[in-house]
């Protein structure tokens, strides 16, 4: 079980840790979140009293340290194992890396990259990942979503910021004659291309309202069994 974790009043964020533990939540993504504007409250006042990477170093003095950020102690371990979000896509490029570099260095155990579509461009980044010896600090997934339908393909394209969707993936998307097949069949592929990337640790299926073709997925990408550790 993962805990989601959007970066907002410091007191609330740490009471909230401590009620996760309680109840046996060992894994946390730290995000920081959409902007209210995007939800059905946007005219809600935003909280934003530290940021994604603050978050992670206030629950890495909370785990290591058992410290609240006012510096009382914690009675009591606080076994988490902390992560964080990446996205290779977003301008600008190369600032990228330098953000992954700053939250691996706040304590993030792991990362979930933004969905990829676009191989060769995330392919470029793990190079600068590499480069830095960032993929020997922390345990990187990469990011996947199965697409069903070629208006999904087009709205991501079109509306969704930080991701690159290829014109060529729209176009066979309205081209197919089983959209949701084709989009299974491109997970796929994208898929068998990020095994051949060195540094990645694992894939992150994020099937957006088609929680059911997550096991199919998994199956065909031959990644069953999940390996023993």
């Amino acid at each position: 079980m993962q805990m989601v974790v959007r970066d907002r009043n410091r007191l609330a964020i740490q009471a909230d840790i401590l009620g996760a533990v309680a109840l046996g939540i060992r894994n946390v993504l730290c995000l920081s979140g959409d902007h209210q504007k995007f939800g059905n409250h946007p005219t809600a006042k935003g909280v934003y009293d530290i940021d994604s990477i603050q978050l992670i170093q206030t629950l890495k003095q909370m785990r290591d340290d058992n410290k609240f950020l006012s510096g009382d102690d914690i009675s009591g371990d606080v076994p988490l194992f902390l992560g964080a979000a990446a996205n290779p896509f977003a301008d600008p490029f190369e600032f990228r890396v330098i953000r992954l570099a700053k939250k691996i260095k706040a304590g993030a155990d792991f990362i979930q990259t933004q969905a990829i579509f676009d191989v060769p461009k995330f392919a470029r980044w793990m190079e600068m990942v590499r480069d830095r010896g960032l993929d020997e600090k922390t345990h990187i997934l990469a990011g996947v979503i199965p697409v069903k339908s070629v208006g999904m393909a087009r709205y991501m394209r079109n509306n969704v910021s930080g991701l690159s969707v290829p014109k060529e993936l729209v176009d066979r998307m309205a081209d197919a004659e089983d959209a949701k097949e084709e989009g299974v069949k491109i997970c796929l592929e994208t898929i068998e291309q990020l095994k051949d990337i060195d540094g990645i640790h694992g894939v992150h299926v994020m099937a957006v309202a088609w929680e059911d073709i997550v096991p199919q997925i998994v199956e065909k990408a031959g990644l069953m069994p999940r390996p023993i550790v």
